[in-house]
Parts: C-alpha cells; sequence; structure tokens
C-alpha cells in the first residue's frame, strides 16, 4: 500500500508577525518555523495506519522553500519512509489551486492509495487544497475527520459538523482524508528515530518541472487588525456607577436622546 501525507511549515503562531515590505504577506525575519499543527495528525494518522498495515510505504511531501526541510526530517522522524521536496522560494505567493495543482501533479502517476493532509494550513486557513488535489485526481474525499478507521480498502470516519454533531463518512480506496485537531494525539519523535531520519531519502523537485498553473487568486495587501481604543473602568458603589454610566450615555452616544 502507497501512503501519502502533505505537510506545511508554518510559523509559530506565538511569533511577533509583521507585514513586509511589499505589504502582501508578513515578513519572514526572526520567524520559528514548526510544522502546521493540523499536518501532525496527519502524519500521525498515516503513520498508525502503516503499523497498521505493516507492508506500507509512506511518502511525506512539502512545498516551500529549502528551509522546509527540516520540519520535513519531523515527519520522517514519526514514521514517514521518505520525502519529497517541492522546490518554490515563493510559494507563499501561491494560491490553493496552485498548491493544489503542483500535489496533484506529483501524486498523479505514483499510484498513492490514500493521501492524508490537514484540514486547513494555520497561516492562511483556507481548508481548500485538500479538497481540490482530490478533485484533480478525480478520487473521493473526506475531510474534517475526529474519527479513522481503515480496513479492507474501505475508509470509515466521522467528520466534525458544527455544533458538536459527527456525521459518519465512508468511500474506498484510492482516497483522500483531510484531518482535523484531536484525531489522535501526534507522538514525539525519539532520539533513535530521530537520527534515522538523518539518512532517509529526502528529494527535491524544482517546482517548475511539474508544471504548476497561474494563480487564479493574488494578496493585494495585508494589514494588522486596526487598534481599539482603551476601555472605560467605573469605579465606586452601586449608585455612584449607574450615574457615571447614565452620564457617559448621554454624552458618548444618543440611546438616552
Amino acid at each position: 500500500m502507497k501512503l501519502l501525507v502533505c505537510i506545511k511549515q508554518v510559523p509559530d503562531m506565538e511569533s511577533r508577525f509583521k507585514v513586509n515590505t511589499s505589504g502582501d504577506w508578513y515578513d519572514e525575519t526572526d520567524l520559528a518555523w514548526r510544522m502546521n499543527e493540523y499536518d501532525e495528525f496527519a502524519v500521525e494518522q498515516a503513520v498508525q495506519l502503516k503499523e497498521q498495515i505493516g507492508e506500507a510505504e509512506l511518502t511525506v511531501l512539502c512545498i516551500g522553500p529549502e528551509r522546509v526541510k527540516e520540519t520535513m526530517k519531523k515527519a520522517l522522524a514519526m514514521g514517514a519512509d521518505r520525502g519529497a521536496h517541492i522546490a518554490d522560494d515563493n510559494s507563499h505567493q501561491q494560491d490553493p489551486f496552485a498548491i493544489a495543482s503542483l500535489i496533484a501533479s506529483f501524486a498523479k502517476d505514483k499510484g498513492f492509495d490514500l493521501i492524508f493532509t490537514g484540514l486547513q494550513s494555520q497561516d492562511r486557513g483556507s481548508a481548500q487544497v485538500g479538497v481540490m488535489v482530490a478533485e484533480l485526481l478525480g478520487i473521493p474525499s473526506l475531510t474534517t475527520l475526529v474519527e479513522f478507521d481503515y480496513t479492507d480498502g474501505t475508509v470509515n470516519g466521522k467528520r466534525e459538523l458544527e455544533g458538536g454533531s459527527k456525521a459518519k463518512v465512508s468511500c474506498t480506496t484510492p482516497a483522500l482524508v483531510s484531518c482535523q485537531l484531536g484525531l489522535n494525539t501526534p507522538r514525539y519523535p525519539t532520539l533513535p528515530n530521530i537520527m534515522k531520519a538523518k539518512k532517509k531519502e529526502l528529494l527535491s523537485i524544482p517546482a517548475a518541472e511539474l508544471n504548476p498553473p497561474t494563480a487564479q487568486q493574488q494578496t493585494i495587501n495585508i494589514a494588522p487588525p486596526e487598534k481599539k481604543g482603551g476601555g472605560l473602568v467605573l469605579e465606586g458603589d452601586p449608585a455612584e456607577l449607574a450615574d457615571q454610566l447614565i452620564q457617559l450615555l448621554k454624552e458618548k452616544t444618543t440611546v438616552l436622546n
């Protein structure tokens, strides 16, 4: 069985973000990088399936500049067998369709039985790439999974709906699944596995070789949220507070006019 898990390198969400000089993305200077949180659940589920089946090949794929290889090594240390790095220094400028097209172009002739992705990325949060990959490959997709089971070529799962409800879903392979937070508990790579990961195959493929399409969307500019004025804390006993509040409503609003 051949498995593919797609991951993305994103900034640590605790980083201090600022807009870059072009005004169309965040400044990458001094940012700490990590695997997209949703993708950690995808890697774990793919590794668990590999362990369940016994005879399976698991490839981890990541698109981006040279630095993403460090994040790929974590997936290799978690249990992936080999890595495929699609080298693209401008991947942050690609829209979901362009990213999905690169993945589909890589995967189309590889015979993958199951493709795992995270539900969405923490930086863009479009939740579109996974389903687009499935559509481009002409295979079914099960999204937002919080439960997963594989038996004899059939994937059964439960997907998260609004309000805490869950829907039972099922399909036969080949297929793609996108993983929601809480699907499993991602493992921490052990030191021996980290050392083994350094010797695993990690190939780079220039994005141009996969004939990426022209992006359908373009980010014109981004900006941090506008700062709001500070709040006003009223102090005193209840009667005084009531008088202060009424006076403020008269002066600052039209509620009592």
